[in-house]
């Protein structure tokens, strides 16, 4: 017999966008996400102004720690921009005069992080003072906005009137550039009609410069050859002395080079402004570093984007003490820019702005080698806390993921069991059973499907990768028709034991690396994990069994009994932490902008 039926949230959604569904067809990615966030779990956070001194979630003046927020490693720095509007009027004699305060959770506890400037009478304030925070994309950022009518000149909050709250997170902003949300009181009831609009701005300079060099008549240097020239390139540094930024190759024996073109950021080159002006030196090399100097100039790079390749720009390489000396001195030789393009160098956060959709697909492995899951020393036990290995993997990877898929609609796969009414074995079956629509809703669904499917299966073998792997490479496939990064796949594969199908799944892996695809492999159990480290090619390039190499490292492991004891956060920081890398990675290599790339 098959199950008993499935509830509602397995049913196909309208508009559902192409996760890599059993029998489903890829299609266009769906628009950007406009589901209403849930709000964080527990009610201290929510009932905060009637338990103001008391309660620690609760509204109180927190000193900002030291340095930033969060782990070490900041992937960048967003800007946030508030509006409210329709806030509610707390002021009898005119308008409320608002003003906004960001929170950030810690360590279970609401931490100020700032505040904006007071708009005075009015219900409808578009706020000039921005938020600036740290994101970490590996991270669960909590946020929480409240509203205040400004009453007195107090700083504690609790002396001033509340207009309303909202809380999500930091993913949740950015993976939608800009949402509107309903302003809610302390008991999460709509605060009147007062809505709150937050939009996000990567603060970054991502512009590149890629200049084209060349050099004709130079000085000449050695007594016994033509000259060895390289070029140095300066700016201005804070203490008034010139900074070395970028130095080209040497080309020997020549007094006519041409330099390799090269690329430098234009924040290195200029400080992002183009105006500036920087300081070119040629030198003839000498091996122990006694370099000749030929000459130089200053420019800036407004003036050299004025070469182009049918018209060159020249300038003169001066020698300043030849310069003086000399009355018919011209120059030490010309310094050619034969092109200047300055180009943008996109980011992750660029992507994801200009609307790129994380793809989220789950493998779990329902082999013999788990054990009984009725059984408390089987890996799919789920203990009193209604938890084990498996399921603390898909909450710690699945609740990041989630927020950048619009519809939160994730197909969760298993492999290894055989499965009712013929008892026949698969490598690649939907855990809600429903082989046309495998979606889960969010990672809840994930979970409440994981945790249905355990008593209708009947645990076997062998554990093969292969099948899933190549599943979700042929949604991958299509995506690669693409004109601009609007999608990206993730597979998170969750195994206890040694892969049987090593050979299909080298091959398997080093094909998906041509893909908008990485993989996620989280081993759980004490097994030997050797051929996972295999697969995960950050000291090596995997090879097929043919021996094709990998176009690029796609597969991370962890092994999950290295974060047991550990807080939460830290699997998550783990197994996610290459994925900006490797998505960036992707989309560079196949010269896609982002798909509103003036968005992001």
């Amino acid at each position: 017999m098959l199950p008993a039926p499935w509830p509602e949230l397995f049913s196909p959604l309208p508009g559902q966008h192409p996760h890599p569904g059993l029998g489903s067809t890829p299609g266009a990615p769906a628009a950007a996400g406009q589901d209403e966030p849930r709000q964080p779990p527990g009610s201290a956070e929510t009932d905060c102004l009637e338990l103001l001194p008391l309660e620690s979630m609760a509204y109180t003046m927190t000193p900002t720690p030291a340095g930033p927020v969060g782990s070490q490693y900041c992937v960048c720095k967003v800007e946030l921009s508030v509006c409210g509007q329709n806030l509610l009027d707390r002021d009898v004699t005119s308008k409320s005069d608002p003003f906004c305060v960001l929170f950030m959770e810690v360590n279970g506890k609401w931490v100020e992080l700032d505040r904006t400037e007071t708009a005075v009478n009015n219900l409808n304030p578009a706020f000039a003072k921005k938020f600036i925070v740290d994101y970490h994309f590996e991270e669960v950022q909590k946020l929480k906005f409240a509203l205040f009518d400004q009453d007195k000149s107090s700083m504690q909050l609790y002396e001033h009137d509340f207009l309303g709250e909202f809380s999500c997170t930091l993913g949740m902003i950015v993976s939608s550039k800009k949402i509107t949300r309903t302003l809610l009181l302390g008991n999460g009831k709509p605060a009147g009609k007062g809505m709150i609009t937050i939009a996000a701005q990567e603060l970054s300079d991502n512009r590149v410069i890629t200049l084209s060099m060349a050099g004709r008549k130079l000085d000449k240097k050695d007594l016994f050859g033509k000259s060895d020239p390289f070029l140095e390139f300066y700016k201005p540094g804070d203490d008034g002395k010139w900074m070395l930024v970028h130095r080209t190759e040497v080309i020997k024996y020549t007094l006519d080079p041409i330099w390799k073109p090269f690329t430098v950021p234009l924040v290195s080159l200029c400080d992002g402004d183009v105006e500036k002006l920087i300081k070119v030196v040629c030198y003839d090399y000498d091996s122990d570093g006694g370099h000749d100097f030929i000459g130089e100039f200053q420019t800036s790079v407004a003036r050299m984007c004025e070469a182009q390749d049918a018209f060159p720009l020249e300038m003169e390489c001066i020698n300043p003490k030849k310069q003086k000396k000399k009355k018919n001195y011209k120059n030490s030789g010309i310094i050619i820019v034969n092109s200047c393009e300055i180009t943008r160098d996109f980011s992750f956060l660029d992507y994801i702005l200009g609307g790129c959709q994380l793809m989220f697909t789950v493998g779990i492995d329902f082999t013999a080698s788990n054990g009984n899951p009725r059984d408390p020393s089987s890996l799919h036990y789920i203990n009193p806390m209604g938890t084990n290995e498996y399921l603390s993997a898909i909450w710690a990877v699945g609740q990041i993921i989630q927020d950048y898929d619009s519809d939160k609609m994730f197909p969760a796969l298993g492999f290894g069991a055989q499965l009712p009414p013929d008892w026949k074995v698969s490598h690649e079956f939907a855990i809600n059973f429903n082989p046309t629509n495998p979606f889960c809703s969010g990672v809840e669904g994930i979970v409440q499907a994981y945790s249905a499917c355990l008593p209708h299966i009947r645990f076997y073998g062998p554990t093969n990768f292969s099948p899933i792997i190549n599943h979700v490479a042929r949604f991958a496939s299509q995506a690669t028709q693409q004109e601009a990064a609007s999608q990206y796949f993730i597979l998170l594969i969750i195994t206890d034991g040694v892969i049987s199908d090593m050979d299909e799944t080298r091959h398997a892996v080093v094909q998906a690396s041509k893909l908008p695809m990485s993989i996620i492999i989280v081993g759980v159990g004490n097994a030997d994990f050797a051929a996972m480290e295999f697969l995960d090619g950050d000291s090596r390039v995997l090879r097929s069994h043919t021996g094709e190499e990998a176009v690029r490292d796609i597969v991370q492991f962890v092994p999950f009994r290295d974060f047991r004891n550990a807080p939460k956060e830290t699997l998550a920081k783990a197994v996610l932490a290459e994925l900006p890398q490797q998505v960036v990675q992707y989309f560079k290599h196949q010269n896609l902008p982002p798909v509103n790339p003036e968005q992001a």
